[in-house]
């Protein structure tokens, strides 16, 4: 099928992209519009000018038929960025460190746990309030507090990316999945417009887990030890 020839309107459908880039864009019977689409393959090598009618005898292409469903449009690939732009800021390495914070409180949060006894026999039993001590709120009210900071510097770190040229970085609201998911797409994504850079992040944040493990390790040892020991034998 053809579009029909000399003064008929041309229906809307897809043709090959006015500016030459190769893809196919959607004409919608009166001019060209934003969306585009990189079929597998297409027919024909039509050219016309954007807001400017399809030229006549243009031939759909045979992976688009009127009518038929091909999927939504592909996005366009994202442009490298230059050597000299900056690929890491304060942002995203607070994102990445903030962690450690909880962990030094954790280091101080030494509770002390006392017995109790309970019923006539005077059982001995382990006083569970007495962990709840300063140190233990400050470690829950940290963890909170990083989280919607790690969240806030996730979007400013987003809005800078996107003033120095990187198209559709990894969106920041994926913070709210946690600080890890978003450095470790944004740091992909800064990876593929920066060859060779943005993969820093993704490293530091390896060190930062693998030293969570080693502190709550070491802490957990010792609680279970000043339990033992308050524990009658």
């Amino acid at each position: 099928m053809t579009v029909p020839q000399h003064n008929t309107p041309t229906p809307p459908g897809w043709y090959p992209d006015p500016s030459g880039s190769g893809q196919l864009r959607w004409w919608d019977g009166n001019a060209w519009t934003g969306t585009a689409w990189n079929p597998p393959g297409q027919a024909g090598t039509a050219q016309a000018a954007p807001g400017q009618a399809a030229p006549a005898g243009a031939p759909w292409p045979a992976a688009a038929q009127p009518g038929q469903y091909i999927g939504p449009p592909r996005p366009a690939p994202r442009p490298e960025i230059s050597a000299q732009t900056p690929v890491y800021n304060p942002f995203i390495w607070l994102v990445t460190l903030l962690p450690v914070i909880s962990l030094i409180v954790l280091l101080v949060w030494n509770p002390v746990f006392h017995l109790r006894y309970v019923g006539a026999r005077r059982v001995p039993t382990l006083d569970p309030t007495s962990m709840f001590s300063v140190p233990y709120f400050l470690l829950i009210a940290s963890g909170w507090l990083i989280y919607g900071v790690s969240v806030l510097l996730s979007y400013l770190d987003w809005q800078k990316l996107q003033k120095d040229g990187v198209v559709r970085p990894f969106h920041w609201a994926w913070a709210f999945l946690g600080a890890g998911v978003y450095v470790v797409g944004r740091s992909v994504i800064v990876h593929k417009v920066a060859p060779q850079r943005g993969l820093a992040p993704i490293w530091a944040l390896i060190g930062v887990t693998a030293l969570s493990f080693i502190v709550v390790g070491i802490k957990a040892g010792v609680i279970f030890s000043s339990i033992a020991s308050t524990l009658p034998m």
